[in-house]
């Protein structure tokens, strides 16, 4: 059963081109500065002055190409802020997106365009700029996804409003509270049903809220999850998974969005913990680590029924299944708590992805015996 071949999908596809729109201060320059360390197509590193002087007016060009070295696959197009330039500026970003959304040239094709608006001022989410943005510009088949940064400004005034209902709960409670009336500030500042309009010409297919992007610890991975979930060219999607092999979380999310369009559940029975042989929490365990291993392979292959199949008999017929209900076993012996269950399964089957040499084998025999 042979895997798509990644290598194959990258030279056909090359690098994934991702323009980033906005207005000036939207967040666009803080998302770009996530890696330290930004080079050209050429390979020669980009000076971080010249990374935050980009959305100065008369200091861009939309055609200059930004690498992220932790993540060479990407190539990013910044645009610059429309209020702060001129209608030429606006018409040059328009003629920049037909041209790369239709082009023969694979490797100079933009495959979508983050959209940035902050919302640190929450009455002022829909300004001209996305106006004009969404009535006058014309994406075609590049997906847009909306990008909301500075999210975490919505806090200080979701608390102000429900300060008093707050007193006497428990920190837990509060958290919810406070939590639940942000996402409510958002759906009234109206700016996704605005973005949303049927009578645009760029809608944006999703969207993703960023909080505190501008501190050491934060970074891009939902941002990056999110774009590999709206695209719907399967080549595409399956290739931005590929590169990102490490992220077990996006190669799962990914197998199981494309499983379950197929009402894939019957498929996936036979991978069920037989109830005479184990406990109960140990079937539950076994089934799902089973199932998750089977998902992940899968993010990797056509997807439809027959190969989903093939996937779960693939599994069934490998040593991995005696591996599985010995470390099922263990999990289950350890006593753990609700919330440490989760995270030893995922531990277990990054254990089983490795391949398992030297000192990856080493590692993870000292945390499960039953390697």
């Amino acid at each position: 059963m042979a895997s798509i071949n990644a290598q194959d999908l990258r030279e056909r596809i090359g690098r994934f081109r991702v323009l980033i729109i906005g207005r000036a201060n939207a967040g666009k320059t803080t998302i770009l500065r996530k890696d330290p360390e930004i080079y050209d197509t050429k390979g020669k590193k980009i000076d971080d002055a010249v990374v935050k002087s980009s959305i100065k007016h008369g200091n861009h060009d939309i055609k200059n190409e930004m690498v992220f070295k932790s993540n060479p696959v990407f190539v990013f197009h910044d645009s610059c802020g429309f209020e702060a330039g001129s209608e030429e500026e606006f018409d040059n970003m328009k003629k920049f997106i037909s041209e790369r959304a239709n082009t023969k040239k694979l490797e100079e094709r933009i495959h979508v365009i983050w959209y940035c608006i902050p919302m640190d001022n929450p009455s002022r989410t829909f300004q001209r700029s996305e106006e004009k943005f969404s009535s006058e510009c014309d994406t075609g088949h590049v997906p847009v996804v909306a990008v909301f940064t500075k999210f975490e400004a919505l806090r200080p005034f979701a608390y102000g409003e429900i300060k008093k209902q707050l007193k006497g709960l428990s920190g837990e409670e509060r958290s919810k509270r406070i939590a639940q009336r942000v996402e409510d500030l958002f759906t009234n500042t109206g700016v996704w049903d605005r973005l949303c309009d049927p009578e645009n010409h760029a809608c944006p297919k999703s969207h993703v809220h960023l909080e505190n992007m501008n501190q050491p610890n934060t970074n891009c991975n939902t941002l990056l999850e999110r774009t590999t979930l709206t695209l719907d060219n399967e080549e595409l999607r399956l290739y931005l998974v590929s590169t990102q092999q490490s992220n077990m979380e996006l190669c799962i999310k990914h197998a199981v969005t494309e499983t379950w369009k197929h009402d894939a559940i019957d498929t996936l029975q036979p991978l069920a913990a037989k109830k005479s042989l184990f406990t109960a929490v140990n079937r539950i365990i076994q089934t799902s680590i089973a199932t998750i291993i089977v998902l992940e392979y899968s993010a990797f292959l056509p997807n439809n029924l027959k190969n989903l199949k093939l996937a779960v008999n693939y599994y069934l017929k490998s040593s991995t299944t005696v591996t599985v209900e010995k470390g099922a076993e263990y999990i289950s012996s350890q006593g753990y708590k609700k919330e440490e269950v989760g995270k030893k399964i995922l531990e277990f089957i990054a254990s089983c992805s490795k391949g398992l040499d030297n000192k990856a084998e080493d590692d993870a025999r000292a945390k499960f015996p039953c390697f």
